[in-house]
């Protein structure tokens, strides 16, 4: 495969990066308050009005990373700028908490969707903590409130876990669990002690890991489940009518077995700090990999499907943007992690299938869905929530990886 580039170098990496971020910068910036959320193929804005929560915080994670790694003064700029927004527009000053969906016209806000998520506080409390580590010092006590906010309302110390969602008046809990949310606030927790140093943050994140991919996971046959009950019990019907449910799919999904892969070892390099044995940890998270892409990969097309069901049968064969972003990072991290020359392997494997049917060579960014044949399903690039967070944050995590590998060219 002559004509890709070499994955194994950092500034093949960050030239991809670049790429991407010229899809978004500067036509996202909305100077009336925050960023658009939605996006053409070559980048044209079919929604100026809409904000979602999710495309907000991911907003300024993707400039706060870009302002890190490149210092344009614009980026930190751009930190500031979504995360005034996050204040002035989201955030709920009454009623506490972050509002889900606005409308956003002429600097003014109106609620369209005020359900509160758990999911949607992980993101909240990730935005404010890249933006601390990118210089935006103003996010700091914002992201102790942001966590404070998250623990008394949605953590529960029976299950050591957070509950999913509440109504916007805070009175109605969801009897709906799930995994997703904890998976995201675990993310958070990482980057909330990167930081601040602060103990808790780690000590948080260990405690959801380890219910998640180990308690809940024994649960569920040795592999983590999407949706449970109230009691953290697993519900394997759970929108099953709703198969490609945004937030909620039915079904094992392979991207998060391997976006919990990436977690597992990112936690695991904190051991000292932690204070408690890690040694489940390596065989968890290899398992979960080997799991996905011995099930989930496609032999006849390429790439790794969208959903498996409970007998680990492909149940939606579709090709997902962030699963393939998210497996090549952790791939990445346990070639690194193991030395095992298989998983450079499936890192190179799933950069040439993204290289070649994924990425828009002509105007940046990633499609978001392919069918099984690798064909756009809309030209939709960037609907809310997309922003290649997830691209960028698996390209930022694999530079990582390879620099500190003690020769260049790092697996090869």
């Amino acid at each position: 495969m002559s004509h890709l580039p070499d994955f194994h170098d950092p500034e093949v990496l960050l030239a991809h990066v670049r790429h991407t971020m010229a899809f978004y910068h500067p036509r996202c910036i909305d100077p009336s308050g925050g960023f658009f959320h939605f996006f053409k193929d070559d980048g044209t804005v079919y929604d100026a009005h809409q904000r979602h929560l999710v495309s907000s915080t991911r907003f300024v994670f993707t400039y706060a990373m870009a302002w890190r790694h490149f210092g344009d003064p614009a980026h930190q700029a751009a930190v500031r700028h979504g995360v005034r927004f996050l204040r002035e527009a989201h955030f709920d000053a009454v009623q506490g908490g972050y509002t889900w969906l606005l409308d956003w016209r002429q600097g003014r806000a109106t609620v369209l969707d005020g359900t509160r998520h758990a999911y949607g506080m992980a993101f909240v409390l990730l935005a404010y903590a890249h933006a601390v580590m990118a210089g935006v010092e103003e996010a700091r006590p914002w992201l102790a409130e942001t966590f404070e906010l998250m623990e008394r309302r949605f953590f529960q110390p029976e299950s050591g876990l957070y509950a999913d969602e509440a109504s916007a008046d805070w009175q109605q809990l969801s009897p709906y669990r799930g995994q997703n949310a904890n998976m995201h606030a675990c993310e958070a927790m990482l980057a909330a002690f990167d930081a601040t140093k602060e103990d808790r943050y780690l000590q948080r994140a260990a405690l959801i890991a380890s219910h998640i991919t180990r308690r809940q996971a024994e649960r569920c046959g040795g592999l983590i489940w999407e949706h449970y009950n109230a009691h953290w019990q697993p519900d394997w019907m759970f929108n099953k009518h709703d198969p490609a449910n945004l937030f909620r799919p039915w079904g094992y999904q392979p991207g998060h077995f391997t976006e919990w892969t990436k977690l597992l070892l990112q936690l695991e390099s904190h051991g000292p700090a932690l204070g408690q044995d890690v040694s489940w940890i390596l065989p968890t998270a290899s398992k979960l990999f080997q799991v996905a892409v011995r099930r989930g990969w496609d032999a006849e097309y390429g790439g790794l499907c969208y959903s498996l069901a409970p007998d680990l049968t492909v149940c939606d064969a579709d090709k997902y943007f962030w699963v393939q972003a998210e497996s090549m990072a952790a791939a990445s991290m346990l070639a690194a992690r193991t030395g095992d020359r298989v998983y450079w392997d499936w890192y190179e494997r799933l950069w040439a299938y993204s290289w070649t049917h994924f990425v828009d060579h002509e105007h940046g960014a990633w499609w978001r869905i392919l069918d099984r044949q690798n064909r756009k399903l809309s030209d939709e690039k960037s609907p809310a929530g997309k922003v290649d967070y997830h691209t960028m944050g698996a390209c930022y995590d694999i530079v990582k990886v390879l620099k500190a590998l003690p020769q260049t060219g790092g697996g090869r």
